[in-house]
């Protein structure tokens, strides 16, 4: 038999599981091309490092821009 603190604490892990679950961003789709800047890649979705990092700086602005 669970006491109250157990029942509690399954609720918690639920919750969180839940939040994990609902964090994650789906992949980005290969296209052939840079998603940042449109070259022409083989594989990947970006042509490097950089413009991974400037398309994330752009995703988080747009999503900070919507929140306001």
């Amino acid at each position: 038999m669970c006491d109250i603190a157990d029942e509690a604490s399954e609720l918690i892990q639920r919750t969180l599981d839940v939040a994990l679950q609902n964090r994650q961003r789906p992949a980005i789709e290969f296209t052939g091309k840079c998603h940042y800047c449109e070259e022409a890649i083989s594989k990947g979705s970006f042509c490097s490092k950089e413009c991974g990092e400037d398309y994330q700086k752009v995703e988080r602005a747009k999503q900070f821009k919507g929140a306001a």
